[in-house]
């Protein structure tokens, strides 16, 4: 039986009431975040400071350039390359006897200037060994986290990433290249996990794949990128509230217990876009800024996560680049160039990710159609194949 929206129109009707009743009162908190971020008396250096000692129950952004500093699109050079890929996965499925999963990475190479041209490919890889499917530690103890659910989707975005890599070093010296991934470069889901599974995926994995494209640029032009539509971040407003907070230095649990009225709740229904929004013009970029996830600080060393917000006409993106791209002023005006050259060329969004996407995407036919042809290669290889009663209940037609 499909959803029975009638039985939800009074509920969705009271949750649109909520959001209008509450406008006004989120105008007046992006007002006072604008008024707070466009303060000529900010103490930037003070703030710096103050950020640094702080205790807080939010990520705050660390600070670069002035709050509200904003930079127009540099040009864009006569011949360059931008080159993307983006994944998909077929999780494991627990109600089938087999265990095993498949990651399908898309990439787009696409060249621009005198002699245009483009490649598009999809590169699927089906996982079903023993090392695959768990992450063991290096001394043998403590469980084994199976490579499924969270643990699988941090794991396609290291393929994707080594996949760009791979495709990163293809453009002959001398070249100018963007290298591109849709979403963000922190792995934020390792937190969850112990220091071993964060070695594995992190530190022999995804940094070193960014380490391979930074030492490209010994002899081209190679700036790496992520980016992420419609954030929804609030480094930055938080950022805003360090600022806002009357104690030196900001301390929330000495100062600001549970049910405690707080100065920098002004702010905190303000997410950075919204923020972004009234200080940008299209086109132009915002100040830098260094992020202060627990990992990021651990691990990414000088593969450091810097972001910046760029506004494409009417959203505002959020681009990550690595460190060695954020402190090179060529290669983060070739980022800002490209990203919104991409942007403009795909009605908002970078053409060369929809095109990645495109290669990568993997619909609930294709999840279907790869589980039976498993099953079919079982049964011709005189396999038991067993499956769960639910998995037959779902599949069979009953009364």
């Amino acid at each position: 039986m499909s959803l029975d929206l009638a039985k939800i129109v009074t509920q969705v009707s009271d949750m649109v009431t909520r959001l209008k009743d509450g406008l006004e009162e989120r105008q007046e908190c992006l007002q006072y975040a604008l008024d707070t971020i466009s303060r000529k008396a900010v103490d930037l250096e003070g703030l710096k400071k103050k950020i640094a000692a702080s205790r807080t129950t939010w990520l705050v952004a660390d600070l670069v350039d002035g709050l509200a500093d904003h930079y127009g699109a540099p040009s864009l050079p006569d011949e360059f390359t931008v080159i993307a890929t983006d994944g998909s996965h077929i999780d494991v499925n627990r109600h089938h006897a087999t265990r095993c999963y498949l990651i399908n990475i898309g990439s787009a190479v696409i060249g621009y200037g005198a002699e245009p041209d483009a490649t598009l490919k999809s590169f699927p890889h089906l996982y079903s060994n023993e090392e695959d499917l768990v992450i063991t530690s290096s001394n043998g103890k403590g469980r084994e986290p199976s490579v499924e659910g969270t643990l699988l989707g941090i794991k396609r975005g290291v393929a994707e990433c080594r996949q760009l890599a791979e495709l990163a070093a293809v453009p002959p010296p001398g070249s100018t290249s963007l290298a591109l991934l849709d979403g963000t470069l922190i792995l934020w889901g390792l937190e969850a996990y112990p220091e071993f599974v964060t070695e594995a995926m992190l530190d022999k994995g995804f940094l070193t794949y960014l380490e391979d494209m930074r030492k490209l640029n010994r002899d081209r032009k190679l700036a790496l990128a992520s980016y992420i539509s419609f954030p929804r971040s609030t480094d930055v407003i938080n950022t805003l509230r360090v600022a806002i907070c009357p104690y030196e230095p900001a301390d929330c649990d000495r100062y600001c217990p549970p049910g405690k009225e707080r100065n920098c709740e002004a702010t905190a229904s303000v997410r950075d876009r919204e923020l972004f929004l009234s200080l940008l013009s299209p086109g132009e970029r915002s100040a830098r800024f260094i992020s202060q996830s627990s990992v990021v600080r651990k691990h990414y060393g000088e593969h450091r996560v810097y972001f910046f917000y760029l506004r494409v006409d009417d959203e505002i993106a959020r681009v990550e680049v690595p460190s060695w791209v954020a402190q090179d002023e060529s290669l983060l005006e070739l980022t800002h160039a490209l990203v919104l050259d991409q942007c403009r060329r795909g009605h908002g969004y970078p053409v060369a990710l929809s095109e990645a996407h495109e290669q990568a995407v993997v619909t609930g036919a294709d999840r279907e159609e790869f589980w039976y042809f498993v099953e079919s290669s079982l049964v011709a290889a005189k396999i038991p194949t067993l499956s769960s009663a639910k998995s037959f209940s779902k599949r069979t037609r009953w009364v």
